[in-house]
């Protein structure tokens, strides 16, 4: 760290390089007074601020002190004369630079940071980001909350989402947020803070840092190489656990019905070569019609009527190599036994006057449990250990975390805006939690949409999130490739989709071809999953016809074949933080090209994958970095560049690293 000042201003550097640059004329700090409103409506808000004052902190005074040894500096700054807000900037034990803040006029509740860009500088990040990979010349809203269908306002079913449910969404919207990024130039840099954010890098010279409460702190470092700034990253916010072994083993197949439905499926895919791992039965606890399409009854018990035995065949099944899953989230039916028993021991959130508080979910209301209550934590772990992991549940969805709305109230005080950003994270904790507390950490797989600063080391997986079924760019397949490359970069190096997208509106149907390119991307991801969708009467399913099953055998093979290697990624990520699926500039970072390559990945360091993503297209134009790359369905070598590939279905762009120490393993995917 090194503090340069003069009388007209400060340069604070770390490692090298320029963090922060305030002067009287250009200043690096704003405060100001706001008023948000926070319009939700079924997880999806219209947000809007009132701003009163915005003030620019020109004038400021250092005072350097020593701590522990290291040498730290006290920055004030001032308005009219006045301290405002104090800056203490120090190197942690890691050598990070931290700037934590106090605010010293209570008064202030908006807060602007420039942090300082160079033009030609790209930014990735933010969470899991949907429609752009590289963040540069926009500004990112961060706010968990529904993405919405279609996020794309020039798009016919944008429109008519927001016409009829107010739920079209945007480029930025998205159900895992995050206020950190990082740069080409090998940093990151963390604003800790869950109030409403906005980055903003649309200006040449800086990027500009909002936040609607004054921010613990700003932390910032930098490496050599994107592994190791990965290692770093994953130092502060937490690692996920490696898979259970079962997950590698073949497909989760998404199933509705009941019983003997569930386990006549699962033998008819069987019976087709497709490898089964899992049955996700997502109605496992009852279902409720909507006009949206076949939603869940959300009381987190075994629905006897509809799952008749299930306490003895899901035992059954596992003896089969077939494991069991259901789904929960954090939310209870009202008039229903959990919400009843959670409202008598006050574990809801309420009215600010004390009274009841449900939260509309779609022609049905639910209670909030509320994860600032210790003894509502416990309650919650109880019911997820007795009525799933005791029942024999291997796995579950662990759905929504982003409805938190901002004008309930809630135990610990807090304001609910500035819990809402926190809210994935505590429901991540109390998952993760219950399945440590049982023991089974190595077996259980739970997966999530919503995120936020910390899940890393709570969600063992992220999820894409409700995708449309069609082939738009941003709510389609397409869209979940930068999901995965952007949360990957945060640390959530685990990522997957619902196989074949689930969002089933305003004329979208999901097509075969569609679904059969989902399966193809899947089966080079860490988790193969399908869903039947929310309305799965309009959708083709994995068992429509024969022709869609032998594809998805061949793709659950090629899985499976690649278990050692897939095995080997998740263990990196766990142990190091490099994310299983990876942008191409991660080992590539002196190619410009590879950084504006967002439609592709590598899987792992050897394999690169190019999915399929428009309808109809057989031959695929990809790139690919410089070094020597293996068809891996012809065996064609191929160098660095930009190339046209036949891709057929069942024939994905798909290439590997001829200097691969997994050679043997990968020149074996052309014989299945």
């Amino acid at each position: 760290m090194n503090l340069i000042v003069t009388e007209q201003g400060f340069s604070l550097q770390h490692k090298g390089r320029t963090v922060i640059e305030h002067s009287v004329s250009t200043p690096a700090i704003y405060l100001g007074i706001g008023e948000g409103n926070f319009d939700m409506y079924r997880g999806n808000f219209d947000i809007t601020d009132y701003v009163t004052e915005r003030l620019a902190l020109r004038q400021f005074k250092v005072e350097t002190f020593s701590n522990e040894g290291k040498e730290c500096h006290s920055i004030g700054f001032y308005f009219d004369g006045k301290e405002v807000i104090k800056m203490i900037v120090g190197e942690t034990k890691e050598s990070r630079l931290k700037a934590e803040f106090e605010a010293i006029d209570k008064r202030f509740n908006r807060f602007w940071m420039r942090v300082s860009a160079t033009e030609e500088e790209r930014v990735f990040g933010c969470g899991e980001q949907l429609t752009y990979l590289n963040l540069r010349g926009k500004n990112f809203p961060l706010w968990s909350s529904e993405p919405g269908v279609g996020r794309n306002k020039n798009t016919y079913v944008t429109w008519q989402a927001d016409i009829h449910d107010k739920a079209g969404g945007d480029y930025y919207t998205t159900n895992y947020p995050q206020p950190t990024f990082v740069s080409d130039k090998k940093y990151f840099c963390h604003l800790e803070t869950t109030a409403y954010a906005d980055f903003d890098f649309t200006n040449s010279d800086f990027h500009e840092l909002q936040a609607w409460d004054i921010p613990q702190y700003i932390l910032f470092d930098a490496e050599d190489n994107y592994p190791q700034l990965m290692t770093n990253i994953t130092g502060v916010f937490g690692r996920q656990p490696e898979m259970p072994d079962w997950v590698h083993d073949g497909v989760i197949l998404g199933i509705q019905g009941g019983t003997e439905i569930t386990v006549a499926k699962v033998e008819a895919a069987k019976k087709a070569g497709i490898k089964v791992a899992g049955a996700w039965c997502q109605d496992w606890q009852g279902i409720k019609m909507t006009s949206f399409g076949k939603r869940l009854q959300w009381d987190w018990q075994w629905n006897k009527d509809l799952y008749p035995k299930l306490d003895s065949r899901i035992h059954e099944l596992k003896a089969q190599g077939v494991r069991f899953l259901g789904y929960i989230n954090p939310y209870v039916l009202e008039d229903f036994p959990l919400y009843d028993e959670a409202q008598a021991k006050g574990y809801l959130a309420t009215q600010e006057d004390g009274s009841k508080y449900v939260v509309d979910f779609g022609e049905f209301y639910c209670g909030v449990v509320d994860f600032t209550s210790p003894e509502a934590c416990e309650w919650y772990k109880g019911v997820i250990k007795s009525n799933m992991i005791d029942f024999g549940l291997d796995g579950w969805m662990g759905d929504f975390g982003e409805y938190l709305p901002t004008d309930c109230s809630l135990s610990n005080g807090v304001s609910a805006e500035i819990e809402h950003n926190k809210w994935p994270y505590r429901w991540a904790k109390v998952q993760h939690e219950a399945i440590e507390e049982a023991g089974k950490t190595d077996d259980i797989l739970f997966f999530m949409r919503a995120g936020g600063t910390g899940i890393q080391g709570y969600c063992h997986t992220l999820w894409g999130g409700d995708q449309s079924v069609d082939w738009c760019l941003d709510d389609g397949l397409a869209s979940v490739i930068p999901a995965a490359l952007s949360s990957g970069l945060m640390g959530n190096g685990i990522h997957h989709s619902d196989i074949g997208g689930y969002t089933t509106l305003h004329g979208m149907k999901r097509t075969k071809e569609l679904f059969q390119r989902w399966a193809e991307m899947a089966a080079f991801t860490p988790i193969m999953r399908s869903h039947e969708g929310n309305r799965p009467g309009d959708n083709h399913q994995y068992d429509s016809d024969a022709e869609t099953m032998n594809h998805l055998a061949k793709m659950t093979n090629v899985f499976v074949h690649l278990k050692p290697y897939i095995k080997d990624a998740v263990a990196l990520n766990a142990q190091e933080g490099v994310p299983v699926q990876r942008p191409l500039f991660m080992h590539y970072e002196a190619d410009d090209v590879a950084y504006e390559i967002k439609y592709q990945y590598l899987f792992g360091r050897d394999i690169l994958v190019a999915p399929v993503y428009n309808q109809g297209e057989t031959v695929k134009r990809l790139y690919l970095p410089n070094d020597t790359w293996i068809h891996a369905w012809s065996g064609e070598v191929f160098e660095g560049g930009w190339v046209d590939v036949d891709a057929p279905i069942g024939k994905p762009a798909v290439f590997y690293r001829q200097e691969s120490s997994y050679r043997p393993l990968l020149d074996g995917i052309k014989c299945l």
